[in-house]
């Protein structure tokens, strides 16, 4: 008997289509009654509350204004939650994209807390996240940590994998913004300051 292999599915790039569905409003559109986007945190979540914001670029240094991320987290005790509800003060889960315009991406959330990984030791506070971009046929995959948490990710054992000079790609750095704290992330897609992207 001669196996029979089917063929692979052809792959397609996410392209500025993944706004039409998933980021309405930065497409242009009606957003949706139920819509998961930028707003993790309510006004009454527990917790420091931020801002976090960025842009994504190229390898020749262009914004690229037309990608898509997804962002999940620990609250700001270090606990995830695998549970979606919008009516609850705090969701780990959300999504944002870069404008077509300025090329921002924001989300407001809270700082998390520690989480333990799976042999019980603390991971720095961190954000995990996911972009979906025009060229990227799978999803980039990485980690926004905070240059204020120094103690918490000298000792980070995931952030200890990565060689010293790259760790500073993965920093988000603090500002304020008439007494809003927030974080600058911004993502390298190639080149010299290339993110580290995770494979995980």
């Amino acid at each position: 008997m001669t196996a029979t292999f089917l063929p692979e599915t052809p792959s397609q790039t996410a392209g500025p289509y993944v706004h039409i569905g998933l980021a309405l409003a930065a497409a242009g559109n009606p957003t949706r009654e139920l819509e998961i986007w930028n707003e993790l945190a309510k006004p009454d979540a527990p917790g420091e509350h931020i801002l976090l914001t960025g842009q994504v670029f190229d390898g020749n240094g262009n914004l690229v204004r037309d990608s898509f991320l997804e962002v999940w987290q620990a609250n700001h005790e270090g606990i995830y939650d695998p549970i979606y509800d919008q009516s609850k003060p705090f969701n780990g889960f959300g999504r944002t994209a870069t404008t077509f315009d300025s090329g921002d991406w924001t989300v407001k959330t809270v700082k998390p807390g520690k989480v333990l990984d799976s042999l019980g030791r603390p991971m720095a506070p961190h954000i995990n996240l996911a972009l979906f971009a025009r060229g990227i046929n799978i999803h980039l995959q990485t980690r926004i940590y905070f240059e204020d948490e120094g103690e918490a990710n000298a000792i980070c054992p995931v952030l200890n994998f990565v060689e010293p000079p790259r760790r500073p790609t993965l920093m988000a750095k603090r500002f304020d913004d008439n007494g809003q704290v927030g974080y600058r992330f911004d993502i390298y897609l190639q080149g010299p300051q290339e993110t580290v992207f995770f494979d995980f």
